[in-house]
């Protein structure tokens, strides 16, 4: 499903996505075209970005295409999902350690669609950070001591 959604290749066409997607939830999903775990994340982005079109932005980035960001943001693991808002990098309390990404996949569509409706309502708010509205079951665990992709 990787096909349905735009691709951002490089450097330069991150930087101009951060800066020109307005009063939107820019979605930049950190992965590779050939990974399972992220075919099946981009199936529910790719099911879920015409409903959330009002309010979300999203972008599919291949890790290693761009490593300055993918180092920039410590994605260790993939697929992680990086949420922006009028080019202001948007936190989300998971009840985890890290509050900069989403690792791993959603479970269902619903949570990404509730996850998306919690950061543009905070962001309209002026927030920069807000708390998940996903069930902490269903937020995939992972070690932060682990290093490489």
């Amino acid at each position: 499903m990787s096909f349905l959604l735009p691709k951002l290749t490089c450097k330069k066409e991150v930087d101009q996505a951060i800066k020109t997607v307005a009063e939107k939830v820019l979605v930049l999903r950190f992965g590779r075209d050939n990974d399972a775990v992220c075919l099946q994340l981009d199936d529910i982005l790719a099911k879920t970005a015409h409903d959330l079109s009002k309010m979300a932005v999203i972008y599919l980035v291949d890790v290693n295409k761009v490593p300055v960001y993918t180092q920039y943001f410590d994605i260790s693991y993939i697929p992680s999902t990086v949420f922006f808002f009028n080019g202001q990098h948007m936190k989300v309390d998971y009840g985890s350690p890290d509050h900069t990404k989403f690792v791993g996949n959603f479970k269902t569509k619903q949570d990404f669609i509730d996850l998306i409706e919690v950061i543009y309502r905070g962001a309209m708010r002026g927030k920069l950070i807000v708390r998940s509205p996903i069930d902490p079951k269903n937020i995939p665990k992972y070690d932060l001591l682990y290093q490489g992709i």
